[in-house]
C-alpha cells in the first residue's frame, strides 16, 4: 500500500497556524513512509471562499516547504461526482428522498430541545412511500444510517473512539439544491483521491462517525483516521489574536524563518527524547503518527523566537543578506545599492548572532545603509563628548594607517588603548557611536572592517567634529 495523505483547507480566510501543524503532520507522515502528500482545496461554501485566501494558502504552503505530489484538487469542480454517488447509494437502498420542508425541520428540532434531547431528525421519510409527497416540494437525499449497535473509529493519536448509532440521525449527503453536503463530498474525493490516511484536528472526530457511515455504505474501504489535538493559548484557552499571531502570514511578516516554524510545529504535540532542534530530514526520518500525544499543545511564543534565532544564526549568510534587504526597501532613510549589500553581507556572520527575528536583524543592520551625517540615538549621542571627539579623531589617524583588514583594526585599537592608557571598551564605545548612531554593534573591528576604510573614515569625521 502507498501511503497517501492530503491537507483540505476551507479558502475562507488565512492559513491558521494549526492549519499550518495539520498540514506539515500530513507532509511528514507520507514522506516517512515513502508516499504522497496532496491537497484539495474544499471551496464549496461559495459565498465565503475566495481567490485570495485560496492563493494565501498556496502560498503560505510553499513557504514553509511543503511540497505537494500532484496539483491540488478543487472541491467545487467535482459536484457532479458527489450527486453521483449519492444516486448510486439512493438505486442500492442506503439513502432516500426525504420531503420535509424547512418549517417542519424547525418544528422538529425545537420539540427536541423542549425534551432535552438533541436536536436529531425524527427519520419520518426513511420509509415512507415517496407517493406520498407533498407536491411542489423537492427532496433532500439523506443517509439510511445503522440505528442499532455502533460506528467506532480505530483512531491512530485518540486510540478507539465509539459512538451508538442511535445518538446519530439520518445525515443529508445531497441538498434539496442538488448540491453536496460537506460531510458527503469529503468521503467521495478521499476515496478517490485513495487518501489512506486522514490525518486533521481532533474538531473534526465527531465528523468522522457520520463519515465511516457513508463509507460502510458504498462498500469503500474506510482509511485510517488520526485526529491530532488542537493548539491552544499559553493560558490553555483556544488560540486566537490575544495570544499573538495566528497564521503563517503573520509568521512570515514578523521575521521568522519558515524552517524555523516548522521545527516549533512539529514540537507542538510530537516529540523524540530530548531533541529539539529538528531539520527537515531528520523529522522526516523520525516522524510518525502513532508518537502524537493526545492532549492539546500550548503556543509559546517566547520559545518560537528562541527556537527561530537558532535557525538564523544557522542559516546561509547570502540568504539572510536577501532577506535583510527586502525588509529595509521600503525604508525611506537608507541608501540601499550593491555598496549597503557588500557591508550587509561582510558583517552577517556577526549580525546573526544576536538576532532572533530577521526584523532584529534588519534593525541591527540598517546602519550600513545609512548616509553621513548619522542620525544618532540618545544615548550614543552622550557618548560624544568633547574629550570623545578628541579620541576619534586621534584614532582615526592610526586606523587610516591599516589595511582595514579585521585582524588590523583590532591590533590598532588595541595599541592605540594601551598607549593612550586607556581601557579597550573606552575606546570602541565613543567609535561605536559614531560608526552605528547607537550604543550597540558586533565588535567594533568587524564593524569597521563591513564599512570599509572610506566609509569608515568618514563617518568617524562627522563625529568628532
Amino acid at each position: 500500500m502507498t501511503v497517501r495523505t492530503r491537507f483540505a483547507p476551507s479558502p475562507t480566510g488565512m492559513l491558521h497556524i494549526g492549519g499550518a501543524r495539520t498540514a506539515l503532520f500530513n507532509y511528514l507522515f507520507s514522506r516517512h513512509h515513502n508516499g504522497a502528500f496532496l491537497l484539495r482545496i474544499e471551496d464549496t461554501d461559495r459565498e465565503r471562499s475566495t481567490e485570495a485566501a485560496t492563493k494565501t494558502i498556496l502560498e503560505g504552503l510553499d513557504w514553509l516547504g511543503l511540497t505537494r505530489d500532484e496539483a491540488p484538487v478543487y472541491q467545487s469542480s467535482r459536484a457532479a461526482r458527489h450527486a453521483e454517488v449519492a444516486m448510486e447509494m439512493l438505486a442500492a437502498g442506503k439513502a432516500y428522498r426525504c420531503y420535509c420542508t424547512a418549517e417542519e425541520l424547525k418544528e422538529m428540532r425545537e420539540k427536541a430541545v423542549a425534551k432535552g434531547r438533541s436536536p436529531r431528525y425524527d427519520g419520518r421519510w426513511r420509509d415512507r412511500d415517496p407517493a406520498e409527497a407533498p407536491a411542489g416540494v423537492k427532496p433532500a437525499i439523506r443517509l439510511k444510517a445503522p440505528r442499532d449497535g455502533e460506528t467506532v473509529v480505530e483512531d491512530l493519536v485518540q486510540g478507539p473512539v465509539r459512538v451508538a448509532n442511535a445518538e446519530m440521525d439520518d445525515l443529508i449527503i445531497l441538498r434539496s439544491d442538488g448540491t453536496p453536503t460537506y460531510l458527503h463530498a469529503v468521503v467521495v474525493d478521499d476515496h478517490d483521491m485513495a487518501i489512506t490516511h486522514v490525518i486533521r484536528g481532533d474538531d473534526h472526530l465527531t465528523n468522522t462517525f457520520r463519515q465511516v457511515q457513508i463509507y460502510d455504505a458504498m462498500g469503500w474501504e474506510t482509511p485510517k483516521f488520526a485526529h491530532i489535538p488542537l493548539i491552544h493559548g499559553a493560558d490553555g484557552a483556544k488560540l486566537s489574536k490575544r495570544h499573538g499571531a495566528q497564521s503563517v502570514t503573520e509568521f512570515r511578516e514578523q521575521g521568522f524563518l519558515p524552517e524555523a516554524v516548522c521545527n516549533y510545529l512539529l514540537r507542538l504535540g510530537w516529540s523524540h527524547g530530548d531533541l529539539e532542534v529538528v531539520d527537515r530530514d531528520e523529522a522526516i526520518g523520525l516522524f510518525d503518527i502513532v508518537d502524537v500525544n493526545r492532549g492539546a499543545s500550548r503556543m509559546d511564543f517566547s520559545k518560537l523566537t528562541n527556537l527561530n534565532g537558532v535557525y538564523i544564526r544557522k542559516a546561509d549568510d547570502d540568504r539572510l543578506t536577501r532577506e535583510v534587504f527586502e525588509r529595509l526597501a521600503h525604508r525611506q532613510d537608507l541608501s540601499l545599492g550593491s555598496i549597503a549589500a557588500g557591508r550587509i553581507r561582510a558583517l552577517m556572520p556577526a549580525l546573526k548572532e544576536r538576532a532572533k527575528t530577521l526584523i532584529e536583524l534588519a534593525d541591527a543592520a540598517a546602519f550600513l545603509a545609512r548616509v553621513v551625517p548619522l542620525p544618532m540615538e540618545p544615548k550614543a549621542a552622550a557618548q560624544l563628548t568633547a574629550e570623545a571627539r578628541l579620541l576619534l579623531r586621534e584614532v582615526a589617524v592610526d586606523l587610516g594607517a591599516t589595511d582595514f583588514s579585521v585582524p588590523a583594526l583590532d591590533a590598532a585599537l588595541r595599541a592605540f588603548a594601551e598607549r593612550t592608557g586607556r581601557k579597550l571598551g573606552q575606546v570602541a564605545q565613543p567609535l561605536r557611536a559614531a560608526l552605528t548612531g547607537s550604543t550597540v554593534s558586533p565588535g567594533i573591528d568587524a564593524t569597521l572592517g563591513a564599512l570599509g576604510k572610506e566609509e569608515a573614515l568618514a563617518r568617524i569625521a562627522a563625529a568628532s567634529v
